[in-house]
């Protein structure tokens, strides 16, 4: 079944009332209609007289045998008799379900809700334990236990990190959005050679300064070699800017959340990320954050060392350095030379203490969330 068949089905059962009729109120009406006792409709489907009360009140099934019983005494279907009853059990299996949420609705209190709600990731409902099933179904578990078991403890794991261990709920419900939008992404298998071919297109891109040009591009490449590139905002409590993940085998995750806002530091997340898909194998999720080292001291750094030299090749970069005074129109230069943005060699120079923070901050374009550009 295709995410989009399965979402407009999940669609059509969203309609969920509060009440649904007993199958032997409808029994009961056709009885009145045709002036039948309960006796009567027992002679006429052989059943007891006790066990037509009993389905009259909804305490005894309409089984297969009495749906076609049903069908051939009272008329309609069997269909329509099985689909009553099916309705009604529904109705009292979600009842007792939301009974047994309605115990655990502190969770609530953990996820960044109404951050949830405001980017559309989940419905707001009334009642908490209705909200309870919305959001179990977005992270597509059963129970708060397995919530935990999938989501919070492997986050929990990191920690090096204080700001990921702080809101562990809001990383996991970020992270949730991008599986969640890879699972509706036309993704190739990985190809690891293809994936570092592409890696030299998407350099290209970094000198696009629109977002609505490169973002379509940077993800059509990426999805050509199995990799599905989700940017979505992190709501309040995830400081992560970037993460990757194994989805299977085959197709993997890289998520950004612009939090960065400039281009230096989205492109540098990016090929971070990429980084960890080539050089760290399939083992497991990374969560990156700015200024801190993550899980892995070394993993990471091997990473940022990824990402710093296929963005400016080191003899390029010793060549820049070579000059005595570097400029505002020589970084421009330089960034022509080798096709990057501006923004990403001031970004280095920057970090590295050669230019300071305040300097030449114009080269960099800072995004927003509309999709527009601003100088910073």
């Amino acid at each position: 079944m295709t995410n989009t068949v399965l979402r407009t089905y999940e669609t059509l059962a969203d309609f969920a009332p509060d009440w649904v009729a007993v199958p032997g109120e409808s029994i009961a009406d056709l009885l009145e209609e045709r002036g039948w006792t309960q006796a009567d409709l027992a002679t006429r489907t052989s059943f007891t007289t006790k066990h037509v009360n009993l389905l009259l009140k909804g305490n005894a099934p309409i089984t297969e045998e009495t749906a076609l019983k049903l069908e051939r005494v009272l008329g309609s279907t069997a269909r329509f008799w099985l689909n009553l009853e099916a309705q009604y059990r529904e109705h009292l299996a979600r009842q007792e379900a939301l009974k047994a949420l309605a115990e655990h609705t502190d969770w609530l209190k953990e996820l960044p809700l109404s951050d949830m709600v405001k980017f559309g990731w989940v419905k707001k409902v009334k009642g908490k334990a209705q909200q309870m099933f919305e959001c179990l179904r977005y992270f597509g578990v059963a129970d708060v236990a397995a919530w935990r078991t999938q989501y919070e403890q492997p986050v929990a794991a990191y920690r090096a990190s204080a700001k990921l261990t702080r809101e562990p709920a809001a990383v996991s419900a970020w992270l949730r959005r991008g599986e969640r939008a890879a699972e509706d992404m036309r993704l190739g298998d990985y190809d690891r050679a293809a994936f570092e071919a592409a890696l030299q297109q998407i350099r290209v891109l970094t000198s696009e300064r629109d977002p609505k040009v490169f973002t379509p591009k940077l993800i059509e490449l990426c999805a050509r070699v199995g990799i599905a590139v989700v940017l979505e905002p992190a709501p309040k409590g995830c400081p992560v800017s970037g993460a990757t993940k194994w989805l299977s085998a085959s197709k993997a995750l890289i998520m950004l959340s612009l939090r960065g806002k400039t281009d230096d530091k989205l492109w540098f997340s990016f090929f971070h990320e990429a980084g960890h898909l080539l050089k760290h194998g399939k083992r497991m999720t990374f969560l990156d954050t700015l200024g801190e080292d993550g899980l892995n001291p070394q993993e990471e750094k091997e990473a940022d060392a990824f990402a710093r030299d296929l963005l400016i090749l080191p003899t390029d970069y010793k060549a820049l350095l070579a000059h005595s005074l570097i400029g505002e129109q020589m970084i421009r230069d330089f960034a022509r030379q080798i096709n990057v943005a501006p923004g990403i060699v001031l970004g280095r120079l920057q970090y590295e203490g050669h230019i300071g923070w305040q300097q030449f901050n114009r080269l960099k374009v800072r995004y927003s969330w509309g999709h527009e550009t601003e100088e910073k």
